[in-house]
């Protein structure tokens, strides 16, 4: 529990390190609970004091000091604990031990200072007579530092506890030791378990050996003085003398009397200068609590008085006196002002904490839930989200009594948060409608508000026409207010409309929202323009603009107080990162992200996207539905447009991989009904090449050729890096499907002309993996054409998925063209492989092989690899230990399920691995 330090040690080793060492007299300080007992217990045990005689003495506890001569022995260490507890006659002994002290010897005196009965002077007010060639030395205990708590909490509690409740831990206990293992075991042992977290840790009480020091210390003085030891623990904070005072309603003079006695008695200490309070913060409550009712009220009626006198007023603090008096009113009034104050200062998720909490109070009247549930809803709609507050303002919403223009702003706010929080679309764009209509008489300006919302093509189901409508009446109603938050907000939202479809004007847009305003209201819209612009770049394919507004985005909404704007430009990140091909460490980012955002699954989805991204890249095909959606809470269909593209993308491609094929097509024609449906054709970027892949794979191949005809005429020459290299990408693949369907050996040239276009074109921007999957559909398709003969069943499948491979006859004449193609997949999957694609890695080597020329003068029979894997082990290896069947092995590396199985074996057997996921181990182990 105690860690000794140097300071402690050094002068006794060298007391004890031979023959004659000068005595010394070590004074151990330390509040109650700060580990002074065990710090004697590790001196007693000290390893040098060897031979050394040991007297321990406990002052206060009954039996009396040690032998009388005892301080005549040389070569004695004397442990004297709880001196602060020693009478009179204890006292004469232990000066007479210390005044004796002799060479070889030592003493070590430990006491609480707060409890000495002579302030300062742990032996009494008498004079010391010490010997000359004593050392003495004092030495404070120090309560534990956060890192401390920390350990601590990990050895009780294992990793389960946040660092928000190792925080927690530390502020309450104020490090003390001994208050911080006790609350641990209490934590440990509650039934059922409490969790590692912040309101776990309050949740746990007050553990019994704190609760009967404070009591105790309480009880001590005179009931007369008892009160300003109560107006502490009901201020609970450090507060001054003449508050302390005012609060006891003691008068003057005997305030002073009863703080004086409180200091004496330890029930109080002083803290800082000139403010008093608990030594422990987790004392206020056991105090409080054995306060009667009746009294307890007046000081708290007392401290809102107190309070509404400083020059800050905490209004947040003032309402729960208020509350806690028992004066309904002025409390409602205190509540009103403390969230007005906090959404003012940008402090939002306070403002809701306190508002859903007043909300909640059984009884509260109409007329007060009126007032106060649009300040809820105001600052829920810019903060992070909250289950509890989307119930509140709904059950406040159905209420009959509430005046229009309250019912209309809090349908306002409530819709923005379904569908910007909590993905709720249909739900959140119905309470949208309904709002712009019930406030266009009422409240303009709030009508306008919602209009402009309605703009935003993000949500799925409206087509975008339905979105431009909005547009125009949204910019109309602005105009004539003449508000220049709401003229904001509308551009915010035109940016996003623009930007979704690649309109020429979208860039112009953006430069409009750089004016800066020192208005609050005004920075929100114009950070959240920014940050949803610096996102439509992403997925356009502007990284390098992209990037620009990801930083002022961010920072602006830092300053102006909108959390969750700042929080999901962090998810735009994510994105970039994953596209640009800056993969290491990626995944961990992704779920340090997700656990942060834990309760909000739409701003998580960025996350939960890429990271199902990567599992399929790196063939952990057992966790991409799961991360795609959102273990298994969220629907793709739920997500915003372009992330529901990219999802079903992810789907197909998945299926195809796995050989279902008609499930594939069938997720692709559902998927692209939604995209054509909504018609904001860039979005389709990451859906496109597989949707027509798994269509054309049916033999449909109209349909797929249908659906680049709609892709090319929904992107027409828009400005979408993205999409056009994808557009590419689709046409690469319907033609190698046609001309694999008709062994046509020039149809393979041209497939294999457009994936190199479009690998130049995702070089441009740039994209590492989708340019190496391109790079790949074009040496696939050189090898095929190449082949004399072409296996029918061998349907067309982008670079990413499997595909029957023809093998060419041997021994085969190789051209120059398919030389280079075979140089072009080596560094395909060399690429693959520096991003960590272990999966797309495997497929292209497994490419390779079959189309690499038969190196002569290559000695007959196969390499010996002994107990090492051999090259093919521990490609099989690598992807059973990623989670893919033998079947999906097998298709991967065009081998057979029995190969597979037995490369599996041999694997197992030289790693010594006992099942896949030991395999696993072993892998990383040996990596």
């Amino acid at each position: 529990m105690i860690e000794t330090h140097g300071f402690v040690l050094r002068p006794l080793e060298r007391t004890f390190a031979g023959e004659g060492g000068e005595p010394v007299l070590l004074f151990i300080e330390g509040v109650a609970g700060a580990g002074k007992s065990h710090l004697l217990q590790k001196l007693a045990d000290l390893p040098g004091a060897a031979g050394t005689a040991r007297a321990w003495w406990r002052c206060g506890a009954g039996d009396g000091p040690p032998e009388e001569d005892g301080h005549r022995r040389p070569h004695a260490l004397w442990l004297m604990d709880d001196v602060h507890r020693a009478d009179e006659d204890e006292l004469r002994h232990l000066r007479e031990v210390l005044e004796g002290l002799g060479p070889g010897s030592a003493a070590v005196v430990a006491y609480r200072p707060e409890e000495l009965p002579v302030p300062g002077l742990p032996l009494g007010g008498l004079p010391m007579a010490y010997p000359p060639r004593l050392t003495v030395l004092r030495h404070r205990l120090a309560p534990w530092d956060e890192e401390r708590v920390r350990r601590a909490a990990e050895e009780t509690l294992g990793e389960g506890c946040t660092a928000e409740a190792v925080r927690k831990l530390h502020e309450l206990s104020a490090g003390v030791p001994r208050v911080v293992v006790d609350l641990l075991t209490v934590l440990r042992e509650q039934r059922p378990p409490i969790t590692g977290t912040a309101a776990g840790v309050e949740a746990a009480g007050v553990p019994a050996r704190l609760a009967e020091l404070v009591l105790s210390r309480t009880h001590a003085l005179s009931p007369a003085h008892r009160p300003v030891v109560w107006a502490a623990a009901v201020l609970d904070e450090p507060a001054g003398r003449d508050e302390l005072i005012a609060v006891s309603g003691l008068g003057t003079a005997t305030g002073d009397d009863a703080l004086l006695q409180a200091l004496e008695k330890a029930a109080l200490t002083e803290l800082d200068e000139g403010r008093y309070g608990f030594a422990v913060p987790l004392s206020t409550p056991v105090v409080r609590a054995v306060v009667p009712g009746p009294v307890r009220q007046d000081l708290h009626a007392r401290a809102a008085a107190v309070l509404q006198r400083r020059q800050a007023v905490a209004w947040d603090a003032v309402a729960e006196h208020h509350r806690a008096a028992g004066k309904t009113r002025r409390w409602l009034k205190a509540v009103k002002k403390a969230a007005e104050s906090a959404a003012a200062s940008g402090r939002h998720q306070q403002a809701i904490t306190l508002l859903e909490r007043t909300l909640a109070t059984p009884g509260l009247s109409p007329r007060a839930r009126a007032r106060l549930a649009p300040l809820l809803a105001r600052s829920a709609v810019t903060s992070l989200r909250s289950d509890q507050t989307v119930q509140v303002l709904t059950q406040i919403v159905r209420d009959a009594s509430l005046p229009p223009a309250v019912r209309g702003e809090l349908r306002l706010d409530l819709g923005l948060m379904l569908c910007n929080q909590m993905g709720s679309f249909p739900e959140g764009w119905q309470m949208l409608e309904t709002a712009a209509d019930e406030l266009r008489e009422v409240r303009p300006n709030l009508a306008t508000r919602a209009m402009a919302a309605l703009v935003s093509p993000f949500w799925p189901g409206p087509p975008i026409d339905v979105h431009r409508q909005w547009l125009v009446k949204a910019t109309a109603a602005a105009d004539a207010s003449g508000d220049a938050v709401m003229r904001t907000a509308v551009l915010a939202n035109h940016i996003t409309l623009a930007m979704s479809c690649a309109d020429p004007e979208a860039w112009d847009l953006v430069e409009k929202l750089h004016a800066q305003s020192d208005d609050p209201a005004h920075a929100r819209q114009a950070a959240r323009g920014l940050c949803n612009a610096a996102d439509l770049a992403v997925w356009l394919g502007f990284y390098g603009r992209a990037e620009d507004l990801v930083a002022e985005g961010r920072d602006l909404s830092a300053r102006s107080g909108a959390p969750y704007t700042e929080q999901s430009v962090l998810g735009t990140r994510l994105l970039q990162e994953w596209w640009t091909g800056q993969w290491s460490g990626l995944a961990e980012r992704c779920e340090d992200f997700i656990a942060v955002t834990a309760d909000m699954q739409y701003l998580a989805s960025d996350a939960y996207l890429v990271r199902g991204l990567l599992a399929l890249a790196r063939g952990d095909w057992g966790e991409v539905v799961t991360w795609l959606t959102q273990q298994g809470t969220f629907g793709t269909e739920k997500l915003p447009v372009p992330l529901a593209a990219t999802a079903a993308g992810a789907l197909i491609r998945l299926a195809l991989a796995r050989q279902e094929v008609e499930a594939a097509a069938e997720q692709a024609r559902t998927a692209w009904t939604a995209i054509a449906r909504k018609g904001v054709w860039p979005c389709a970027a990451e859906l496109a090449p597989w949707a027509v892949e798994a269509v054309a794979r049916t033999g449909d191949e109209a349909a797929a050729r249908s659906m680049v005809q709609d892709f090319s005429r929904g992107l027409g020459q828009r400005d979408a890096p993205a999409a056009q290299a994808a557009l590419l990408w689709s046409r690469a693949v319907l033609a190698e499907t046609e001309a694999l369907a008709r062994e046509q050996r020039g149809g393979l040239m041209q497939a294999s002309e457009l994936y190199l276009g479009a690998a130049a074109a995702y070089a441009e921007l740039p994209r590492p993996y989708s340019q190496a999957l391109t790079a790949e559909g074009a040496a696939r398709c050189v090898l095929a054409a190449d082949t004399e003969t072409a296996d029918p069943a061998g349907c067309a499948v982008p670079a990413a998925d499997t595909r029957s491979v023809i093998t060419p006859p041997d021994p085969a004449p190789h051209h120059p063209s398919t030389l280079s193609a075979v140089t072009e997949l080596e560094t395909c999957a060399r690429r693959f492989t520096e991003l960590g694609a272990v999966w797309d890695a495997a497929r292209a080597r497994a490419l390779l092989r079959t189309s690499r020329p038969v190196k002569k003068g290559r000695p007959p029979g196969r390499p010996s690899h002994a107990d090492e894997l051999s090259p093919r082990e521990a490609e099989v290896a690598q992807l059973a230990a990623s989670g893919l069947t033998n079947r999906e092995i097998a298709a991967t590396l065009h081998l057979s399920p029995r190969t597979v199985e037995q490369h599996i074996a041999r694997a197992m057997r030289k790693t010594g691995a006992l099942s896949r996921r030991d395999l696993a181990h072993r892998l990383e182990q040996a990596s």
